[in-house]
């Protein structure tokens, strides 16, 4: 197989992946050990996320027309991009908490449902809980004040039965 054939193999695997992808997370892994690497990837295989390190090249073929196409601007230097397919927050939020023990890992920059991020707004992202933390606050918080207004009429109820009586 020629080279031009091996190279184009592998910006079609990384396009594929990316046409399934809800957010894609660009990152500068140089320093980390080889331990924090495996736990790493452990984290996010765990999650779902694919993570991996590809020539920026490659990748540069990859995201064009594509809604990825943002991360071309930021593929300088080693490069390794986590993709993800479901919760498009979960890939930064991990290696949000990665990078407090491991200050080798960088943002570099991300793609969320469309929207180009740097580093600064990947790390903002990060800090957003999960889909599912949300929506279960939202809940919380509209089972209280329906709890106290379902009190409220049980009152309400009870004292107009005490004085029928």
């Amino acid at each position: 197989m020629a080279k031009v054939e091996q190279k184009q193999v592998i910006v079609n695997e990384i396009k594929e992946k990316l046409e399934k992808a809800t957010s894609a997370v660009l990152v500068d892994a140089r320093g980390l050990s080889v331990d924090q690497d495996t736990a790493l990837r452990k984290q996010l295989r765990e999650a779902g996320v694919d993570y991996k390190v590809y020539k920026n090249t490659m990748m540069n073929f990859a995201v064009q027309g594509t809604q990825f196409e943002g991360l071309k601007d930021y593929f300088e230097g080693p490069s390794a991009i986590a993709i993800c397919y479901e919760d498009p927050t979960v890939a930064a939020s991990i290696m949000n908490k990665f990078m407090k023990d491991a200050k080798q890992l960088e943002f570099k920059a991300g793609v969320i449902e469309g929207v180009c991020y740097d580093a600064k707004g990947m790390a903002a992202v990060a800090d957003i809980p999960s889909r599912e933390v949300l929506l279960s606050k939202l809940l919380g918080s509209f089972k209280s004040p329906m709890a106290s207004f379902a009190r409220v009429i049980k009152a309400i109820a009870e004292k107009d039965a005490e004085a029928e009586a």
